[in-house]
């Protein structure tokens, strides 16, 4: 009893058990979900359960490593990240008429979700090591680090990637103390850019910004998504389907049903009240995350935590919204639920990084 009690303390010392609850529940929800929307094929749940696995033993390695390591790594794994994304655009693969993956012989990967880390980890780093002398200068260097990656994401082209990785570049910039002044500007500018923009988007990108007000013009082809996820959300009701018994996923209506649009398997088979749980259950999680950025005692953990937690929230209301019908379809998983490896993996090295920051705070320089 003494032995497994210095295990279970060993084990859990540098987890924060709130945050890891959640995350579990919500990883077990999807299991759950994934079971009936790939028609039952344990195959894909076990390697689903296999990819959460591995991800959360990633997290736990980084939430013992302490955060003057994890800083060290910044410009590393940014260097990194950055050849990644030089070499898919050389020798990545081409699928569906995108060069996104890059296959280094064990297994395919996908560089960009490395950066949805990397990114903000980098930009941190750089406000931390001018934090006492901060001018605009700084914000446009900070601004160039942020540009760069995501602008070889567009170029693969990936929007809703670049979008997700420039919020998450934004939320350091905002943290960091960025002048109001400036944001309006450059929301006035980025409104302004709006026809120049969309003169550069792809013909499907801008097909799927048309569907949005209009689903129904293309009922067959770009809008067919939004109308079978809008029919699995109606249909489940206040109580739900029921589990396996959602209509559009077990008779093949509902496309991406394991990945993207999940949550309209889920709205289908539990219906509003189960929507109502798992977002409290989100919101959980999101408050736990905000309550470990207050407690941050550096500039370099405050802007990491501070922007995990907010990618993390705008992946959800993105998600969501894009099931449902109020945002356009840019193919973003939700967090925890959808299927895929190399999502998961990011997503929790994230949290990683966030326990960590809760459990070494007597590590870090104040």
């Amino acid at each position: 009893m003494i032995k497994f009690r210095a295990l279970w303390y060993y084990l859990t010392r540098y987890m924060d058990g709130l945050l890891l609850a959640g995350i579990l529940l919500l990883m077990l929800t999807g299991l759950i979900v994934l079971y009936s929307a790939t028609g039952a094929n344990l195959s894909r749940v076990s390697t689903q359960a296999t990819n959460m696995l591995v991800a959360l033993v990633i997290m736990w390695l980084v939430a013992n490593i302490p955060l003057q390591q994890i800083m060290r790594i910044a410009l590393p794994m940014y260097l990194f990240g950055i050849c990644l994304l030089i070499g898919v655009a050389l020798f990545g693969e081409i699928q569906n008429g995108a060069r996104r993956w890059l296959d280094i012989g064990i297994t395919r990967i996908q560089p960009s979700e490395l950066m949805k880390l990397a990114v903000p980890l980098m930009m941190a780093w750089y406000f931390d090591k001018y934090e006492i002398t901060l001018r605009l200068r700084d914000y446009l260097g900070a601004t160039l680090l942020l540009l760069f990656p995501v602008l070889l994401i567009l170029r693969q082209p990936d929007l809703g990637t670049a979008l997700l990785i420039a919020a998450s570049g934004f939320y350091v910039l905002f943290l960091a103390g960025l002048s109001w002044r400036v944001i309006a500007g450059l929301a006035i500018a980025g409104a302004a850019s709006v026809p120049l923009f969309w003169s550069f988007m792809q013909d499907y990108q801008r097909q799927r910004v048309m569907t949005l007000f209009d689903p129904s013009q293309d009922a067959l082809g770009a809008g067919y998504h939004t109308i079978q996820s809008n029919i699995a959300i109606g249909s489940g009701g206040m109580v739900g389907k029921g589990w396996l018994n959602g209509t559009q996923t077990q008779l093949d209506f509902l496309p991406e049903r394991s990945t993207d649009f999940i949550f309209a398997v889920f709205s289908e088979e539990f219906g509003l009240i189960g929507n109502v749980l798992l977002l409290t259950l989100y919101l959980i999680v999101i408050a736990r995350c905000v309550i470990i950025t207050a407690n941050a005692s550096t500039q370099f953990t405050r802007l990491i935590a501070g922007s995990i937690t907010l990618t993390f929230a705008t992946y959800i209301f993105v998600n969501m919204g894009m099931v449902s019908g109020i945002l356009p379809v840019v193919g973003v998983p939700l967090p925890l639920l959808s299927y895929g490896g190399t999502s998961m993996v990011s997503m929790l090295l994230g949290f990683g990084i966030l326990m960590s920051i809760q459990t070494h705070p007597k590590l870090v320089k104040t």
